[in-house]
């Protein structure tokens, strides 16, 4: 009986930690995020610019082999959604590094980092636990993807083509 309580315990802490959402909480749309101008702004302010468009968020850092990897999928990604906004988020510990990367990996979009990297307030706000993580939000400004990594660019494609 004991077995069987903690294993639905941890079914029901796995499942609602993976939970899809629709939107930002409070918490996540309220933290600043350093833009590459060195100003910091709201996730919510970030997200505005964006209003009426489909866009998808990856959050990265330069430090990271899985984000590296993951890259040429991104820029295949973009190249198959010329329509799409991509907003990039990183982990990174410093701006230098931050910077570094966006030139070195020739990312394009729009790209901040979070303040406290991957585990600090904003990382805990929308549930980060793993990079690279790509979150997709549709033109009405409805999260559509909230949970999706480097494994997952078939179901991120499919989800972005459902939304034209």
């Amino acid at each position: 009986m004991k077995q069987l309580v903690i294993l639905l315990i941890a079914f029901a802490t796995f499942s609602c930690t993976n939970a899809q959402k629709s939107s930002f909480s409070k918490e996540a749309l309220s933290e600043k995020l350093l833009s590459t101008d060195e100003k910091q702004v709201t996730f919510k302010e970030i997200l505005n610019k964006y209003k009426g468009k489909t866009l998808v968020i990856e959050v990265w850092a330069s430090w990271c082999g899985d984000c590296v990897k993951a890259m040429p999928k991104v820029k295949e990604l973009q190249a198959n959604n010329p329509d799409v906004s991509y907003l990039f988020l990183s982990a990174d510990k410093t701006a230098d590094k931050w910077k570094i990367g966006i030139e070195k990996h020739e990312l394009k979009g729009d790209h901040y980092m979070m303040n406290d990297g991957m585990k600090g307030v904003f990382g805990k706000a929308i549930d980060l636990d793993w990079i690279p993580r790509y979150i997709i939000i549709n033109k009405t400004g409805k999260i559509v993807l909230y949970r999706a990594i480097e494994t997952d660019f078939d179901k991120i494609s499919e989800t972005l083509k459902s939304l034209k």
